[in-house]
Order: structure tokens, then C-alpha cells, then sequence
């Protein structure tokens, strides 16, 4: 479980937690898009709702939807813990 105002990557999160996005480390365009056009965008705060029992897909909550990621994909999202 990480601490409160603790710096780390999306998919270092335990169920429950919530983070700020600070920034995508991406250096794919593509998939740095997909990301944005889905609203991972700095300053969202995304909560860890359900992990899968194998590590992945993970299932997270932002801007009032869920949306399922990989771990690759979340490690590359830089977020500060608020919860």
C-alpha cells in the first residue's frame, strides 16, 4: 500500500487507492493518444477498483466510467497517491 502524497506508476496501486495523473511516460505516439482519448489526462484522479486474480487486466475508475488496462500500459502512468 503506498502512502499519501507518495510518488509512483498507476499500476503500483492496491485496490481502493486513488491518484492524481502527473504524467504519461510514453514515448509511443499512438498509444500516448489512445491513452489521452480515453481521459487519462494530467490531474485526473483514477481510483484501483479490481485487479484480476492472474495481475491484469486492471480495472480502473476516472472521470465517472470504469476502463481496463494492462500493466504495461498503466506502468507508464506517473501518479501521486491522494487516497
Amino acid at each position: 500500500m503506498k502512502n499519501i502524497g507518495e510518488k509512483c506508476v498507476l499500476s503500483d496501486l492496491k485496490v481502493g487507492q486513488s491518484a492524481k495523473v502527473l504524467k504519461l511516460n510514453e514515448t509511443d505516439k499512438s498509444i500516448r493518444r489512445h491513452l489521452l482519448d480515453m481521459g487519462v489526462t494530467r490531474d485526473t484522479v483514477v481510483t484501483v477498483k479490481k485487479i484480476a486474480p492472474m495481475g491484469e487486466p486492471i480495472d480502473i475508475s476516472l472521470r465517472d466510467y470504469e476502463l481496463c488496462l494492462c500493466k504495461t500500459d498503466l506502468s507508464k502512468i506517473e501518479v501521486e497517491v491522494v487516497k
